[in-house]
């Protein structure tokens, strides 16, 4: 069992200021786990909605929950959307004499009136797997293949993560997105879902997707929003300012977990992903992915230009910009792309996030560093 004790922090922290917290992560990525670790040596009272005795207790809600004191854990909360307006009324309470822990499968832009009805006493905390921080920097690469949902990345083998990951997809697909109202069939979404693991790292097209699904824009829009809306997809933003040159508008995108692509991709062990033609935008993306789980809440984007120039990521933070390349090399050198990026952006730090071992600085405002010092190295830029 690996203990997450930075999650477990900043939900702890999170309840010194508001009486609800929501886990927000996707099925089987550890949020039953965190909160069990949450309640343990507290009084608490847990609701699995996934279980017909505790749905038919929350028939009447207000009756179950009012006499409740302490911590009351309540696990995929959006299979009931009329509880919020309970909790509110609960959270208002004077001497707040519970607080609410809950848990949900989705973005909670996908749950009809969370925002509204629970604005101003909710946190959201993220949580999408291990990252290399909860890992350890020596399994950074058993990260990477298998990906951070808990039971892939701490399976026995490589074939027994691989046979997981292929379950989930399917139950993702065939069970999942049907409880939370979604009527696409399966095939067709995983149709798309395959197409977007081939484009993992590039811009988004809405008029490519289409024409290969033989179906509008708007439905190739939709498809990528729910897909992004249910932690399957991660869209990257792009960077825009005013600096004389045509700049890229479209977002990349990406599989959130790059176990879940390399399952889409077929790709079942190191040894085949270091052959495998979408290896370098797998790392691009597994490395996105850690920066944006340990930084937690900070905007990032990506950067480009008709010209040609880039950036893979483009964190703002405390005022300050940092850029960050990902490179699959032990030696990389500073790029004519890099100096530009530099300057027209303004760069507090530019940072080359490679697979290797070593790191080291390359030049001014330019450092190499290694994906095992990569949580200290954003540490340090706080």
């Amino acid at each position: 069992m690996i203990l997450r004790a930075g999650r477990v922090a900043e939900i702890e922290e999170a309840f010194r200021h508001v009486p609800i917290v929501s886990i927000l992560g996707p099925r089987q990525s550890g949020k039953t786990t965190l909160a069990r670790t949450i309640a343990r040596g507290r009084a608490a009272a847990t609701f699995d909605l996934e279980h017909p005795s505790d749905v038919a207790r929350l028939q009447t809600p207000m009756t179950a929950l009012e006499s409740l004191r302490g911590l009351v854990v309540i696990d995929e909360v959006q299979r009931m959307p009329s509880l919020f307006e309970v909790l509110r009324v609960l959270a208002d309470r004077p001497r707040r004499p519970a607080r609410f822990l809950i848990l949900g499968s989705v973005d909670p832009r996908l749950v009809r009136g969370v925002s509204e009805s629970l604005a101003g006493r909710v946190r959201h905390v993220d949580v999408a797997g291990f990252d290399v921080l909860e890992a350890g920097a020596k399994h950074a690469r058993k990260l990477w293949v298998r990906g951070g949902f808990p039971r892939a990345f701490l399976a026995k083998t490589e074939a027994a993560s691989f046979a997981w990951r292929q379950d989930y997809i399917r139950d993702f697909l065939h069970s999942d997105l049907s409880q939370l109202g979604i009527t696409i069939p399966a095939a067709t979404l995983g149709r798309f879902w395959n197409m977007l693991a081939h484009l993992h790292g590039n811009l988004w097209s809405a008029a490519d997707l289409a024409r290969a699904l033989g179906a509008s824009e708007n439905t190739a829009r939709h498809y990528l929003d729910l897909l992004s809306g249910a932690w399957a997809i991660r869209q990257l933003q792009p960077w825009f300012e005013n600096i004389g040159k045509r700049q890229v508008r479209s977002p990349k995108v990406y599989v959130r977990d790059t176990g879940l692509l390399h399952t889409l991709l077929g790709v079942s062990s190191h040894h085949d992903l270091m052959g495998h033609p979408k290896v370098g935008a797998s790392w691009e993306g597994f490395v996105i992915d850690q920066v944006a789980s340990i930084l937690r809440r900070h905007e990032l984007y990506f950067w480009a230009t008709h010209q040609g120039t880039e950036l893979d990521l483009l964190v703002v933070r405390g005022g300050k910009r940092y850029g960050f390349e990902v490179k699959l090399s032990d030696g990389p050198t500073i790029t004519k792309s890099m100096h530009i990026a530099l300057g027209d952006l303004g760069l507090d730090r530019l940072s080359i996030v490679v697979p290797g071992t070593r790191s080291y600085p390359l030049g001014e405002r330019v450092d190499v560093i290694s994906i095992g010092d990569l949580a200290n190295h954003l540490r340090a830029l706080a």
